[in-house]
């Protein structure tokens, strides 16, 4: 039933994507509301696998790359909503459903099989010190997809001939905003998802901090947003320079996050 469940999630999302790609090219009131239709379907079939997965096996589905890299993907789709009712952005979907496919797509080929956890992630902290990592980093890849659509945005603005995209895509005043305010909202959870996760090394191995390449990654990445809210609070950086950063920041997290995997070393290698 999970699989089922997992499997059309995954459909859905790939039609959302697809849609909205197709809508960069083609504008389309009705093909715009089945992409968001489709993103709706998908996250209700998602949220019931992590449902199911969870009453299967006993505890948060998040102890293994497949269910960490479903979970990060449903919690994209999760801020995707809340800034869709915040602000509304034209064409979000085109550029973030993409990225939610990709990543549920290398869920559906690591392996399923669900497995009695570790003594050491048997713990409050678990829960506590994920989901704060998973919303930050999902803030962060809609930061990234915001940064996107501003090189985009900003492209035509200085091309002499503005095509038909252009009209579309929210004010480069905008997506600075939301590039922004995405930035602020991810940067505290991220800080507090290395306090927990800190916290959680000393009780587990006697440690608040192992150096191991996830928690080297993350503190990388750390810096990263700090420098970003610094320079634009401090220097003034914004527009092109503070949207650039923000999608080098992203591309840490994915390193952090499928790197360990693929290295297989570390304390995070469970996960």
């Amino acid at each position: 039933m999970g699989i089922i469940l997992f499997e059309l999630a995954l459909t859905f999302y790939f039609a959302a994507a697809l849609i909205g790609l197709t809508e960069l090219f083609k504008e389309s009131k009705t093909t715009s509301r089945i992409a968001f239709l489709s993103t709706i379907v998908g996250f209700a079939l998602h949220t019931v696998s992590i449902v199911h997965r969870y009453s299967t096996a006993g505890h948060l589905p998040i102890t293994n790359p497949h269910e960490a890299t479903s979970f990060f993907a449903w919690c994209i789709v999760l801020i995707f909503f809340v800034l869709q009712y915040r602000y509304k952005v034209s064409l979000l979907a085109s550029f973030i459903m993409p990225i939610v496919f990709l990543l549920m797509l290398s869920s559906s080929m690591l392996s399923r099989e669900i497995k009695l956890i570790s003594p050491i992630l048997q713990s409050n902290w678990l829960g506590v010190h994920t989901v704060f990592a998973f919303l930050g980093n999902a803030a962060f890849a809609l930061a990234f997809g915001i940064g996107l659509m501003y090189l985009v945005q900003e492209r035509y603005v200085k091309k002499k001939h503005l095509g038909s995209l252009f009209g579309r895509l929210p004010s480069l005043q905008t997506l600075d905003e939301i590039n922004y305010r995405l930035i602020t909202i991810g940067f505290p959870l991220l800080t507090i998802a290395i306090i927990t996760g800190a916290l959680w090394a000393e009780t587990a191995w006697g440690s608040y901090w192992n150096w191991d390449p996830r928690e080297t990654w993350s503190l990388i990445t750390w810096f990263i947003y700090a420098i970003i809210l610094h320079a634009r609070l401090v220097a003034g950086w914004r527009g092109r320079r503070a949207a650039v950063l923000s999608m080098i920041g992203f591309v840490t997290i994915l390193i952090a996050f499928f790197g360990v995997k693929l290295l297989k070393k570390g304390l995070h290698v469970f996960l």
